[in-house]
C-alpha cells in the first residue's frame, strides 16, 4: 500500500520537531539546544549571528519557513520558497582558524550518514552539496567568527528541498519519497531533526576522533570520486579531499602525472 501525505502544509511545528527529535538525541542533548522558528525572514544564518551576539545560549537553531535574502556559497543566492527546510545551528567553539573547512566536512557528513540511517540514499559532491540520486537536494554554508587565529563561534546553514520548487539539476524529497512503497520519514519536522541530529553526530564525532574519520567517511560518500575534470585544459581524475577541504585532482599529461589540491570554488564539478 502506498501512503500519502499532506506536503502543502510547509510551516514547522515545534511540537512535532520535539516529538521527531527525542527519538534521535538524548534528553541531555535535547536540554541544551534552544530553538528560534520564525515565518518569513531575511537569512537564518543572519538571525543565528544576532541571537549569538547577543548573548544567547548556544547550540541554538534557527529555522524559517522562507527566507528572502538566502545566500549559498561565493555569494550565490539560494532560492528559499516555503515547503523547503532552511536551518541554521549556532555553536560556540575553541578551534584553529586554519581547521575552518573541518566545518563544512563534519557537517556534510552528519548529515549525509544521519538520512543514510533512516533509508534515505544521500551522497556528497565538493565541497558542500547534498545529492539524490545524482541532483542537489541541498547544500550547506558555514560562517566563522576568528580572533586571534581562534574561531570562537560558527554557524552552519543548511537549506534542504522538501516540497518546493527546484531548478532542473535540484530534487526535492517529495517527488522521491511519493514514489516509495515504505516512505522513510514523513514531515518536514522529521527532515529537520535528522538534519540536527547530523550536524551534531558529526560535531561529537570531530570532537572525539578529530577530522581524519570523518574524512575518510565522506571520501565513501564522495559522488564525484573519480570524476574525470579538465584543470586549465589539462585532463584529470577527482582522487580525493584534502583534511582542508581542498580537492585532490591527479592530472595527465604527455606520460607524466601530476597531483594538484584545488581549494573551493577554484573549479566545478557540475551535475551527472
Amino acid at each position: 500500500m502506498l501512503y500519502s501525505f499532506e506536503f502543502l502544509i510547509v510551516t514547522l511545528n515545534q511540537h512535532q520537531l520535539d516529538n521527531a527529535l527525542t527519538k534521535m538525541i538524548t534528553p541531555e542533548q535535547r536540554e541544551q539546544l534552544s530553538f528560534y522558528l520564525y515565518d518569513r525572514i531575511e537569512s537564518t544564518n543572519d538571525i543565528c549571528w544576532k541571537l549569538i551576539e547577543q548573548g544567547n545560549q548556544t547550540p541554538l537553531i534557527v529555522i524559517a519557513t522562507e527566507q528572502t535574502a538566502g545566500r549559498g556559497q561565493w555569494g550565490r543566492i539560494w532560492q528559499s520558497p516555503p515547503g523547503g527546510l532552511y536551518l541554521s545551528l549556532g555553536l560556540s567553539l575553541e578551534m584553529s582558524a586554519l581547521n575552518a573547512p573541518h566545518l563544512t566536512l563534519w557537517s556534510a557528513w552528519g548529515i549525509c550518514e544521519s538520512l543514510h540511517h533512516h533509508h534515505i540514499p544521500l551522497f556528497l559532491k565538493w565541497p558542500n552539496d547534498l545529492i539524490l540520486e545524482r541532483r542537489k537536494l541541498g547544500g550547506i554554508k558555514t560562517e566563522t567568527r576568528i580572533h586571534q587565529e581562534i574561531i570562537s563561534s560558527a554557524v552552519i546553514g543548511v537549506g534542504i528541498n522538501w516540497s518546493n520548487s527546484v531548478p532542473q539539476t535540484g530534487i526535492n524529497l517529495y517527488s522521491w519519497i511519493k514514489d516509495q512503497r515504505d516512505p522513510p520519514i514523513h514531515s518536514l519536522e522529521e527532515l529537520a531533526a535528522l538534519t540536527i541530529t547530523g550536524i551534531l553526530i558529526g560535531y561529537e564525532r570531530y570532537r572525539q576522533k578529530g577530522i581524519k574519520p570523518i574524512l575518510e567517511d565522506y571520501l565513501k560518500r564522495l559522488q564525484s570520486q573519480g570524476k574525470r575534470v579538465m584543470v586549465n585544459g589539462s585532463p584529470g581524475i577527482v582522487v580525493g579531499v584534502t583534511p582542508q577541504g581542498e580537492l585532490q585532482v591527479q592530472l595527465y599529461s604527455s606520460g607524466a602525472r601530476t597531483m594538484i589540491n584545488l581549494p573551493p570554488g577554484s573549479i566545478s564539478l557540475g551535475y551527472d
